[in-house]
């Protein structure tokens, strides 16, 4: 069966737990879906939503664990990125040992909502053999409930954001709509690289090697990592991400409060802002972020890219609006 025609989207709705700094949501948003509600239990990432988009949206500050699924009957996606630490290295991947583990909780509102489409996201680690039969059990469970479910890894890369940053995402779609619905196809472009991306940036506190630093930053970034209110200050991730920020020509060892200025060296490695690496992530400039400094960035780098949800929740909205 062909792929569904694009065509425009009116009228959907969405639920979304774990919302974070918005980057699911926005994407959601830009493919057509309105938020019912959209669900986190940290302050500052609420105050980030509402900053953006309180007059839209109905920001809900909660545990997933107290949202009464119910009064959402009706909607038409439950979305979501649910916590990492569970399935990821630096959380030890206890999986469903791990009380961090939202997937339960995320099945449950299914039951109560009964969405015609899922979509979830979460770390690689995810994909590991030794968790076949935690991802078999969830398709299981969706199964059950009438939904056709897929497990896909999908690269940031692919959709034009400059960093790899591999996800595994869960597309669920109920009978009649799941026959039509198609992973999306990735751009034919390649993304920009980081200096192409943050040249300007980079050169807005009068900085003289901006423009050689952007040369010598040919390539895209490494995966960026948000970690976890264990986790000590805002820095680029564990050595190894570190090593490879450093051949871009950036210092990873924290985040800066501004642009390098005129008197910062020529040929030194500068830090990121967060303003730099929400623009890694496919965030809009215009995006506002709550909290101090490791509040914010924290919500950065564990954002899902727009772009990529974008794209996903685009394929699931061209499913559910096409014809029967």
């Amino acid at each position: 069966m062909a792929a569904p025609p694009e065509r425009p989207i009116a009228g959907l709705s969405c639920v979304e737990i774990c919302a974070g700094a918005g980057g699911q949501a926005l994407g959601l948003e830009l493919a057509g879906f309105a938020h019912a509600a959209a669900v986190d239990i940290d302050a500052d990432a609420c105050e980030t939503l509402r900053r953006n988009r309180g007059s839209r949206w109905k920001i809900i500050e909660a545990d997933v664990a107290s949202l009464d699924g119910t009064e959402f009957r009706g909607v038409d996606l439950l979305a979501g990125g649910v916590p990492c630490p569970p399935f990821s290295v630096a959380g030890h991947q206890l999986g469903g040992a791990d009380e961090r583990d939202l997937f339960p909780q995320a099945l449950r509102l299914v039951a109560e909502i009964g969405p015609r489409a899922v979509l979830l996201e979460n770390v690689r680690g995810l994909a590991a053999a030794r968790f076949e039969a935690y991802r078999a059990q969830v398709l299981a469970r969706l199964g059950g409930l009438g939904y056709r479910a897929w497990w896909r890894i999908m690269l940031a890369s692919d959709h034009g954001v400059p960093q790899l940053r591999p996800r595994l995402v869960l597309a669920a779609v109920r009978e009649p709509w799941a026959e039509a619905f198609r992973w999306p196809a990735g751009s034919a472009a390649e993304p920009p690289t980081v200096g192409e991306s943050l040249a300007d940036l980079m050169a807005a506190g009068g900085w003289p090697g901006a423009e050689p630093w952007a040369g010598r930053a040919a390539g895209i970034a490494p995966t960026i990592v948000g970690g976890s209110r264990k986790h000590g200050g805002p820095d680029l991730g564990p050595t190894r991400a570190r090593a490879a920020w450093l051949r871009l020509g950036v210092d990873g060892l924290g985040i800066a409060d501004a642009a390098p200025d005129a008197s910062f060296p020529v040929g030194a490695a500068p830090r990121l802002t967060t303003r730099m690496v929400a623009r890694l992530q496919g965030f809009p400039d215009c995006w506002e972020f709550a909290g101090r400094k490791t509040a914010a960035y924290r919500q950065v780098g564990n954002a899902f890219p727009p772009p990529v949800s974008r794209a996903v929740a685009g394929a699931i909205a061209a499913a559910l609006t096409h014809a029967i």
